[in-house]
């Protein structure tokens, strides 16, 4: 059987992806990263792993695949939303948002979306 061995996000500059995706997940390096090339690993042991590669291509606008992180409620999903946007990621102004959306929609530095769920409601 297969399983999952780690997403990967494609980056424009492997770096600055693994300072923004290090801190925003709690993530360490699985290794030294290369210049082109980092797999990043929870720090407190199993989980998913997030490679990320260098890409020469932009990020998507609407990408069909992305990360969705999960906060606890709304008042751990304001939290870390602003957590992340200190620490380099910005809002995307996304016309999609259904009346009461359970999630906000960010990018990292290199652009790419991703989302912070409220798991909260159940």
């Amino acid at each position: 059987m297969l399983s999952i061995g780690s997403v990967v996000l494609g980056v424009a500059d492997v770096p600055r992806a693994v300072a923004f995706w290090t801190r925003a997940l709690g993530y360490v390096p699985r290794e030294e990263p290369e210049a082109d090339w980092a797999v990043l690993r929870p720090a407190q042991g199993a989980g998913v792993q997030l490679s990320l590669g260098r890409s020469k291509t932009p990020a998507q606008d609407r990408p069909r695949v992305h990360l969705d992180l999960y906060a606890g409620d709304a008042a751990d999903q304001a939290a870390e939303v602003e957590r992340l946007l200190a620490l380099g990621a910005r809002r995307v102004a996304w016309e999609l948002y259904p009346e009461d959306a359970d999630f906000v929609v960010l990018a990292d530095p290199d652009g790419n979306r991703f989302c912070v769920i409220d798991t909260g409601r159940g």
